[in-house]
């Protein structure tokens, strides 16, 4: 059974940094392309960033790119997400998504499971 765990989100002032990360177990986590999307309160889920399976590739949504990185560990199962220079649009619940063999889509629909999401809240 597949299970994504979310941590590191919380409270911060814009201009600020949080580290999410995203814990997998239950699959094989080298074969798997992982992604970050995000869900702001009255608005639909969209993409952050995606990191191939192989490392080689990333990919960002231009709302983040220059301020978010996507990095992955292949030894602990883990990816996350460094976010810098946060604004207050940036507050939502991100949550991380696993892509079995997959390419660095934004298409939410070809990923095959997600996390429960953590919060991420950035005063003005």
């Amino acid at each position: 059974q597949v299970q994504l765990v979310e941590s590191g989100g919380g409270l911060v002032q814009a201009g600020g940094s949080l580290r999410l990360s995203c814990a997998a177990s239950g699959l094989t986590f080298s074969r798997f392309t992982m992604g970050w999307f995000r869900q702001a309160p009255g608005k639909e889920r969209e993409f952050v960033a995606a990191m191939r399976w192989s490392g080689g590739s990333t990919y960002y949504a231009d709302s983040v790119k220059g301020r978010f990185t996507i990095s992955r560990d292949n030894a602990k199962n883990t990816v996350y997400l460094q976010m810098n220079s946060l604004k207050p649009e940036d507050t939502a619940v991100y949550y991380c998504a696993a892509n079995f063999w997959g390419t660095t889509t934004d298409d939410a629909n070809e990923y095959d499971d997600w996390g429960q999401g953590t919060q991420v809240t950035v005063s003005s």
